[in-house]
């Protein structure tokens, strides 16, 4: 019986151990997260900078949203996102353009751009269901951005100009153009990497 009491008494310490530490790995994950700084999308030196106007285009879309226009729109944003039927990364993001499409409808108009064989695009269009944004093929408008890797995009402000740009892998990194947008920086690097302010 007393073994039996000290084996009861050494199987609770242990769980009142374990509870505590797992306590302890929690608290040292949250602050874990507190330091990763977010990643924003990858930006490039090459193309138009950041704060410039934008290349203008009127092109033609492959889907029934008639003709697309690249620059400034009144009141309105938009985003280019550069694509391709063969990237696998572009058709995992897809379904966040779409959520992002009717999320930030209230300023931001979402233009999907390729360059390539039409049918292909117009196959890709239907299999992944992309025809309710508009959809432009011209090899043109990615060397005026000089798109070199996919998926890319560019933010465009109502003015005209280029309010954000980079390479896009994630959610976090689509995420990242709009808020470098309304925080008014050029990207969530460059905020992350300003000056500390002294006192």
């Amino acid at each position: 019986m007393t073994a039996l009491t000290f084996l009861v008494a050494v199987l609770f310490a242990m769980v009142i151990a374990l509870t505590v530490a797992v306590f302890a790995l929690a608290r040292q994950v949250g602050v874990l997260f507190e330091r990763i700084a977010p990643m924003g999308a990858l930006v490039n030196d090459s193309g138009p900078q950041i704060g410039a106007a934008s290349p203008r285009f009127t092109l033609p879309s492959l889907t029934a949203t008639g003709p697309v226009t690249i620059g400034p729109r009144e009141g309105r944003a938009t985003l280019v996102f550069f694509l391709s039927p063969t990237c696998p990364v572009c058709k995992k993001l897809l379904p966040i353009l779409k959520s992002a499409r009717s999320g930030e409808a209230g300023w931001l108009d979402i233009v999907l751009a390729s360059d390539g064989d039409e049918a292909k695009l117009a196959r890709f269009i239907g299999t992944a269901d992309l025809a309710a944004f508009p959809f432009v093929n011209s090899t043109e408008l990615g060397l005026a951005y000089r798109v070199s890797r996919l998926p890319f995009a560019v933010l465009i402000a109502p003015d005209g100009t280029i309010r954000s740009k980079g390479l896009i892998n994630s959610r976090e990194q689509l995420d990242s153009l709009f808020n470098a947008h309304e925080m008014g920086v050029d990207s969530i690097q460059s905020w992350l990497d300003r000056p500390a302010i002294t006192a």
